[in-house]
């Protein structure tokens, strides 16, 4: 079963109080300590953001580790990818993800660990690169299009209510034929998608929601907050 839970923003790195999120990634893989591997290519593999990792992850029912590019810690990232039960992607330069896992051959071994049922997640650049295209500031100030890895069909845009050029630029570009129509996901939104069909909206945030965009035409989807489980 292909599994991609695509979030908007939030997780560990953005609210280190609210575990709603990661607890409802880890939960997906129905085993009782799955191993999940952080890649944070996106920014770099900042220590900082490894280390917010392992604080949350460490105290969970799972298996922890990262995989860095800039200090790998093994010459066969294939095999390791390919034990894992879960990746999580994190933020940053999307842009510079993907050149990276290109160089790599990442992006390889990635479509091969989610066509054999490893649970592919992410926040953000974590998020949009599971798509065809999307929205990114890899570039600079501006919002402008990027062509990812394509696993689901149509585009993405993450932040959407967390940054106040998301939405109108998403829309616009849509709009104008740019990009094609996608999923957006506010702060605190996860779009899950089984088998490349968006199966549930959740959140952590009481409000918050997950959106299909269409030219001129923008859908408030179903959005299920987690806390109310607790």
């Amino acid at each position: 079963m292909r599994q991609i839970i695509a979030m908007g923003g939030g997780g560990f790195s953005m609210e280190p109080e609210n575990p709603l999120l990661d607890r409802y990634i880890l939960k997906q893989s129905k085993k009782d300590r799955p191993k999940i591997c952080f890649i944070g290519t996106a920014s770099g593999d900042a220590e900082s953001y490894i280390e917010r990792f392992y604080n949350f992850f460490q105290k969970e029912p799972c298996e922890p580790s990262h995989l860095s590019l800039f200090k790998p810690h093994t010459h066969d990232i294939k095999k390791f990818i390919l034990e894992q039960d879960i990746l999580y992607v994190g933020g940053g330069n999307t842009k510079n993800l993907m050149a990276l896992w290109k160089e790599w051959e990442l992006d390889k071994a990635i479509r091969e660990a989610y066509n054999t049922g490893i649970i592919l997640a992410g926040i953000s650049a974590g998020s949009l690169c599971w798509f065809e295209e999307g929205t990114t500031d890899s570039y600079g100030d501006e919002l402008e299009p990027i062509s990812c890895l394509g696993l689901i069909s149509g585009s993405n845009c993450p932040h959407y209510d967390g940054e106040e050029d998301r939405r109108p630029v998403y829309q616009k570009l849509i709009n104008e034929g740019i990009i094609g129509a996608g999923y957006a996901a506010d702060d605190g939104v996860a779009l899950h998608f089984i088998g490349e069909k968006l199966y549930s909206v959740v959140s952590s945030r009481p409000h918050a929601s997950g959106y299909r965009v269409d030219k001129n035409k923008e859908e408030k989807l179903s959005t299920t907050y987690l806390g109310f489980e607790n």
